[in-house]
């Protein structure tokens, strides 16, 4: 409450200041305000700045050879190459072909999409929101070039929607659609496998891992009845080759040592180890016991928990734990990444935020690391000096939850939590 006599403008002030610190009542309505004021952002962007066609006439092109008929995956291709994508990026682009006059209509194609990104939004939680909405790089993915890792990324945020909802098969489905959508989400399955683990129990877990499993099957299906090797070669190709000129990550290594075998063996056994680590020392805290003691019961195919202490670990895998563990595991697999392009900051804007400020709730910190974040990723074409602040703004990130992150608070812990907080 203002003191009394305090001039208008001074009251102004600290009404503002109340009401952005959330301690007024019209707090809760600033993330709303906030999203709205994206939507008008969309529609002025669509409206003012040009459209850049990089991927989506080869995907009308493709999915045009799809429409007529042809099935074998090894046959279908468009102006920028073969179809390099799971199946259910073929159905989604095949419902934007027929809602767009065969991708015609790119205006509406636009719109489609800023719906989508308005969409994901709604699902990423409000924290530090204003960071959430002023990316220029994450509104270009979206709305101006249509690619399709804003609808695996749409797809990510789904599956964390509904786990932290503790509705792991409707979770499940979501994130095994969205792995068919592009396959830059098996970045973090291994979180995924950790969250539905300890949430659902071995049993409940294994049921969950062989339902995605149909999913994939079942998407495919039309593909691989008509040559299975060629869907699973082109879909799911991990040895491909990729072009120093478009990456925004390792362009400071020199193209020479970008292209060599040496090199994409040292990420992935960095990218390993670094999973070993977050595995062994943070991500089985809910669990309350090393992963020495929990993997001999496995190899027998038994349970590692009894039926109580599975409930009392389940109980611990709570929201936070679940965003956490899922965008920890995203971050590091974009770390170790052997090429990161322009979209793939699809999977990075939203989490970034979140994940430096669960880390380290320091706010000059947080903007700062994201302030050269963005500003990396919006230089055309990466250069050396783009290229290392990516590297170590990611580096920074992963280091920050990992120590950020080494006492969690656990359920039944929260009330004693904040009631030891109102006693100070």
């Amino acid at each position: 409450m203002a003191p009394r006599g305090e001039p208008p403008h001074k009251a102004a002030l600290r009404l503002a200041l109340d009401v952005a610190n959330g301690r007024h009542a019209l707090s809760k309505f600033i993330p709303i305000a906030l999203w709205l004021a994206d939507a008008v952002l969309c529609s002025l962007i669509i409206w003012k700045v040009p459209y850049t066609e990089i991927d989506w006439v080869a995907y009308m092109e493709q999915v045009a050879q799809f429409v007529s008929g042809e099935r074998d995956y090894t046959k279908i291709k468009g102006g920028t190459g073969p179809l390099v994508y799971p199946a259910a990026h073929v159905y989604v682009y095949t419902g934007l072909y027929n809602l767009t006059d065969s991708g015609k209509n790119v205006l509406l194609a636009q719109q489609l999409f800023a719906v989508l990104y308005m969409a994901a939004l709604a699902l990423v939680p409000p924290y530090i929101f204003p960071l959430l909405i002023l990316s220029k790089r994450l509104h270009s993915v979206f709305v101006l070039r249509c690619f399709n890792d804003c609808y695996a990324a749409f797809f990510m945020w789904l599956t964390i929607y509904f786990f932290q909802r503790r509705q792991w098969t409707v979770g499940s489905i979501a994130y095994s659609f969205g792995l068919g959508i592009k396959m830059s989400l098996l970045l973090s399955l291994p979180a995924v496998g950790m969250v539905l683990f300890l949430g659902r129990g071995l049993g409940g877990s294994l049921r969950l891992a062989w339902l995605m499993a149909q999913v994939q099957l079942v998407i495919a299906l039309p593909f691989l009845a008509k040559n299975w090797q060629g869907y699973l070669s082109r879909a799911f190709e991990l040895s491909r080759q990729f072009k120093f000129e478009w990456t925004v990550n390792w362009r400071m290594m020199g193209e020479e040592l970008f292209l060599s075998k040496q090199f994409a063996l040292v990420l992935l056994v960095l990218h390993a180890l670094t999973l070993l680590i977050f595995v062994t020392s943070r991500w089985l805290q809910p669990a309350g016991r090393s992963v020495v003691s929990l993997i001999p019961p496995m190899l027998r195919g038994q349970s590692p928990f009894t039926p109580a202490e599975e409930l009392r670990v389940s109980s611990r895998v709570t929201p936070g734990y679940v965003m956490t563990t899922i965008l920890s595991a995203n971050v590091i697999g974009l770390l170790f990444a052997r090429s990161l392009h322009y979209q793939f900051y699809a999977y990075l804007a939203w989490a970034s935020p979140y994940l430096l400020w669960r880390a380290w709730p320091n706010m000059p910190v947080v903007y700062l690391l994201w302030a050269v974040q963005e500003a990396a990723w919006n230089t055309f074409p990466s250069t050396n000096f783009s290229s290392t602040a990516v590297v170590n703004v990611l580096l920074i990130t992963v280091v920050l939850i990992y120590f950020g992150t080494s006492k969690p608070v656990k359920s039944g812990e929260r009330k004693k939590a904040k009631a030891s907080k109102k006693k100070t």
